[in-house]
């Protein structure tokens, strides 16, 4: 392990597994771990010796999304976000397996990190929520790789609502492939990749440029301006900041 790093990376027996290693951040996507994690992409996608790609995480957290006090900071209008698009895309294309390994709680950018993988395996403890609208803002980018997954009135409904559900929850609504006890998530990702590395690696590439092939293009530049709008419009100010300063945000109704 590198300890300056938030991506950790090990490469054995035809696996190249990318770590989330950033647990104090709730391996937040922050402009370190959106450029380590491509990079480390990158470099599994040209190594032959790599058959599939792993990716997964130290910590409590999957993932907890965009880093919002990095964002809140920026002073950029797009809050840093412009290259989480093309990570999502060189995740859903990538002509390897891709498996997400989710141990903990996804949340907004880190469900959709998780959505452009081939196959998601999750210990029944994980939680998912699509937390965007409770901050002001639109779960735009993301959209791109969730709803081809999802069952559309389900991923309408914990759009809209924002609301934590579980993993049963989540592998019902197509969000997620396999749900095993926690104690068992090594041995069903073991038991994934013999399967995987299994298939002949030009088959594979031809069989998942083929299942990507039935998908609509994945918009990205209108989704984008989409997400970069409300992360710089009042509302997703406003949601940032009572994030950070962990009260409820100007629009929640106060109970009487």
């Amino acid at each position: 392990m590198t300890p300056d790093r938030v991506v950790q990376v090990e490469v054995a027996h035809g696996v190249a597994t990318l770590t989330l290693d950033s647990p104090a951040n709730r391996n937040a996507l922050s402009r370190a771990m959106r450029a380590q994690l491509r990079a480390a992409l990158d470099d599994a996608l040209r190594d032959d010796a790599v058959r599939v790609v792993v990716l997964d995480h130290t910590g409590r957290v999957f993932c907890s999304g965009m880093d919002l006090g990095e964002a809140a900071g920026s002073g950029s209008q797009d809050q840093g976000v412009r290259e989480f698009p093309d990570l999502l895309e060189a995740i859903w294309s990538a002509p390897k397996p891709v498996v997400a390994v989710v141990r903990g709680p996804a949340r907004a950018g880190g469900v959709g990190l998780l959505a452009a993988c081939d196959v998601v395996v999750a210990g029944s403890s994980a939680t998912f929520a699509f937390s965007e609208v409770r901050l002001g803002l639109v779960p735009a980018v993301i959209s791109a790789v969730v709803l081809p997954r999802m069952v559309p009135h389900v991923a309408h409904r914990l759009m809209l609502t924002g609301q934590v559900f579980d993993a049963e929850a989540a592998a019902t609504g197509g969000l997620i492939d396999l749900v095993v006890p926690d104690s068992d998530v090594d041995g069903e990702l073991r038991a994934q990749l013999v399967h995987l590395t299994a298939g002949a690696p030009a088959a594979l590439a031809e069989t998942k440029r083929l299942l990507r092939a039935g998908t609509p293009d994945l918009r990205f530049d209108d989704l984008l301006e989409l997400s970069a709008r409300f992360f710089a419009s009042d509302e997703g100010q406003e949601g940032i900041a009572s994030f950070r300063e962990k009260r409820a945000a100007r629009w929640v109704p106060v109970a009487d």
